[in-house]
């Protein structure tokens, strides 16, 4: 063989070369791995809006939709002492997995409420501020998760 041809064979030739293609792997796998741990998360978090009484609540995948996050929760709140109280509880479920919040949104009527994850922003919103801005109709294309426990409504 000509050494100035490559080899026709992509497979890895000698043990260097596979720890090498190994190593170029791994990435993916990471990236992988991250995607589950923040889609378990933001699915977590929905849970936690339940429990804690929100209504309409949603986990979009917004993977290749958007540039900034891969994952959405929504949900309403029915009042500013409740919406924060949700928030602050999806906060300490984040950091307590190792996901501190990048930024955390609180405006002053407490209409809509953002915590940013960076792989998941998290949205409470007052009933009608949620049917203003309609965000599941802007992310329309965004796949739905389910979140619920099983057994569970």
């Amino acid at each position: 063989m000509n050494q100035d041809t490559p080899p026709s064979d992509p497979q890895p030739q000698t043990a260097g070369q596979a720890t090498q293609f190994l190593t170029r792997a791994a990435p993916a796998e990471a990236a992988t791995r991250e995607d589950h741990e923040a889609e378990q998360l933001a699915i977590e978090i929905a849970r936690l809006f339940h429990d804690d009484k929100c209504s309409q609540i949603v986990v979009l995948d917004v993977r290749g939709l958007s540039p900034i996050t891969n994952y959405l929760v929504i949900g309403s709140g029915t009042s500013d002492r409740q919406m924060r109280s949700v928030l602050d509880h999806a906060v300490e479920l984040a950091e307590g997995r190792g996901t501190p919040p990048h930024s955390v949104t609180k405006d002053a009527g407490a209409h809509w409420l953002i915590a940013d994850f960076v792989d998941i922003v998290v949205h409470i919103f007052e009933p009608n501020t949620r049917a203003h801005y309609d965000l599941e109709m802007l992310w329309g294309d965004a796949r739905e998760i389910a979140w619920t426990r099983p057994g569970h409504q």
